[in-house]
């Protein structure tokens, strides 16, 4: 079983403003990148970190669900050791729609629902008349299958489908 990695070890990064630099970061913490206008910040965080990370998830999705994202190019770095999967947010002002979500703010809503749909398992959101709710597992089911649960059912109940 492998270690897990407590840093990110970047060496030679040569991205932009950077010009071969080696760095090491803490894992599982808040780090802030310091420095003068043009010392290589953005391109270090954004245009190295987050694009080794974003393209490493890219390369772990099926070649079906990456046709519908966009591919980010490998950046100009020798080596990135310990990064997990990366959540950029832009250096831009947030736009001010009230129906916006942290995975729609981070853009990671899009990762979320391929996540979701290739790990998840779809349960029943209703709520009986208690407000109990049905939680059963939704799967699919076949022609057949309708048929005799509708036979199975007393008269006068209801069934649907959808």
């Amino acid at each position: 079983m492998s270690k897990v990695r407590k840093q990110i070890i970047v060496t030679g990064a040569n991205e932009h403003n950077l010009k071969n630099v080696n760095v090491s970061i803490p894992r599982d913490q808040l780090v802030v990148i310091t420095g003068v206008s043009g010392s290589g910040k953005s391109s270090l965080a954004f245009d190295t970190i987050f694009a080794e990370g974003q393209r490493k998830y890219m390369e772990s999705l099926s070649s079906y669900a990456r046709q519908f994202l966009t591919q980010m190019s490998k950046p100009d770095v020798e080596s990135i050791e310990g990064l997990p999967p990366t959540i950029a947010i832009a250096q831009r002002s947030s736009s001010h729609n009230p129906r916006s979500t942290v995975a729609t703010t981070t853009e990671i809503y899009d990762y979320l629902r391929l996540l979701m749909a290739r790990c998840g398992t779809p349960h029943c959101w209703h709520f009986d008349s208690k407000g109990n709710q049905c939680g059963r597992v939704i799967e699919s089911t076949s022609i057949s299958q309708k048929v005799d649960a509708q036979l199975a059912l007393k008269q006068w109940s209801r069934l649907s489908y959808f």
